[in-house]
């Protein structure tokens, strides 16, 4: 059966109190259309029709993709006006009405409504809630049939009194929806075309309206203020904390645990308090991080560790190797096995080689170091000569002294050394020692300077 996916996502939200779209505010990293628009393309519609009004350009430039149709609602005329306004793009089957700050709706609650839909039948999703204030409420007649949705602005205090709620999502039979909506009143307290009207027609046109429920409540759970939209942030990620427990991740608190993006785990993946994890991190068996870590597009190998405070981004970190704590791997960054980077190292577009250590204080940008080569605390890589970005070449088992500077291009073989203090501008051959700083004197009888009196 073909689908067509209709996303309503015109709204000013007002009380946002922000130049923002409202549903371009995000969740965890995303838009809230953005969750909404990925739920969509899992149930591999032939269509997704994205409604947009206030900020329409901005909603369009920030998430244009070939599979998404924008379709402008010049007027806020209600929700059966914003349907309308797709109506001319939709030729499927089924059609499935969301909400671009419904955010947190699953897919596996989506795919049982949709199990609902037939040419007789249409699908509803409703929910109970011990305050439905705000929800327009489902009627149900003598039988528990629905009959209709009232408003909550047009309900009578029975009505009121109904504890099942209206979410607004809804899937259709393609071929009903332009009749129905073609048949829509504006005469109501808020004097807009409700497409929860569309109810009472297809009742009345002898369909049966079948309900499904979410699992969890905050599925469907819109964001109209600030504060709401910080109860679903907190509410997807313990969501997603939860997930990852399941799948033998151990959280030291998950309500201290923030994750923006994709992440695949191992088992027996250790993550410590207020660690951020953003883009597509992927964590392998035996990994341990740290507290307060902030780590995005990288990849941790088996058995890497990550000490606290560190900073990841771009990065590949080998089996066993570690790094922090204060460590920043920028994106380019690469640890081997076993290799080791300490407190305030910073890597940029850098590859250390299996067992190669940098313990301290130190800069390596550009460069590529091989295996078991150790770098002496205070060294830094002159990759950067104003104009250009030059590269480092470190062979095996290099040793490089203490407070360096690595003028780049340079090219240091197997097996050599330098000593403490050296600026290296030349290449230094397997097995040499390069010594490059100014001889010391000591001076006799030498007088320090006094502060003169004013």
């Amino acid at each position: 059966m073909s689908l067509d996916i209709v996303i309503l996502a015109a709204g000013q939200g007002t009380r946002m109190r922000s130049a923002l779209p409202k549903v371009l505010h995000p969740v965890a990293g995303n838009s809230m259309l953005g969750h909404v628009i990925h739920s969509a393309r899992q149930l591999s519609p032939q269509s997704i029709q994205v409604v947009i009004g206030h900020g329409a350009e901005r909603v369009r430039q920030q998430l244009a993709a070939d599979d998404l149709n924008f379709v402008l609602q010049d007027k806020q005329l209600g929700t059966g006006h914003a349907v309308a306004q797709a109506v001319p793009m939709l030729s499927a089957d089924t059609v499935l009405i969301l909400y671009g700050d419904v955010p947190l709706i699953e897919v596996e609650t989506l795919e049982r409504l949709l199990t609902l839909v037939n040419d007789q039948q249409l699908g509803l999703l409703t929910v109970n809630l011990d305050d439905p204030t705000g929800y327009g409420r489902i009627v149900r007649d003598a039988e528990h049939r629905v009959s209709a949705i009232v408003e909550h602005k047009d309900a009578t205090d029975a009505q009121k009194a109904i504890k099942e709620g209206n979410t607004g999502i809804l899937a259709v039979p393609g071929k009903r929806l332009a009749e129905w909506l073609g048949r829509l009143s504006n005469n109501n307290a808020q004097g807009e075309y409700y497409l929860t009207d569309v109810i009472a027609m297809a009742v009345n046109d002898g369909l049966t309206v079948a309900t499904a429920q979410p699992l969890d409540a905050m599925e469907v759970q819109g964001a109209n203020d600030r504060k709401q939209l910080s109860e679903l942030e907190r509410h997807y990620q313990l969501r997603t904390a939860h997930r990852l427990m399941a799948q033998g991740v151990t959280l030291r608190d998950p309500a201290r645990f923030d994750v923006r993006g994709e992440v695949i785990v191992g088992r027996d993946v250790t993550i410590d308090v207020n660690v951020i994890l953003e883009g597509r991190v992927v964590i392998e068996d035996g990994v341990s991080i740290g507290p307060h870590c902030v780590i995005k597009d990288s990849t941790l190998r088996k058995g890497a560790i990550i000490k606290a405070s560190s900073h990841l981004e771009g990065a590949i970190v080998g089996e066993s190797a570690d790094a922090g704590p204060f460590a920043r791997l920028r994106p380019g960054s690469v640890l081997g096995a076993h290799a080791h980077v300490g407190n305030f190292v910073e890597l940029k577009n850098a590859e250390m080689g299996e067992g190669a250590k940098a313990g301290h204080l130190t800069y390596l940008g550009d460069a590529v170091i091989g295996a078991r080569t150790n770098i002496g605390a205070g060294t830094i890589t002159c990759n950067y000569d104003g104009a250009n970005k030059h590269k480092t070449v470190l062979g095996k088992d290099v040793f490089i002294g203490s407070n360096n500077s690595l003028v780049a291009p340079v090219d240091i073989l197997d097996g050599a050394s330098t000593a403490a203090g050296s600026t290296i501008t030349q290449n230094v051959a397997a097995e040499q020692l390069a010594v490059a700083r100014a001889r010391q004197r000591n001076i006799d009888g030498w007088k320090r300077p006094v502060k003169i009196k004013k």
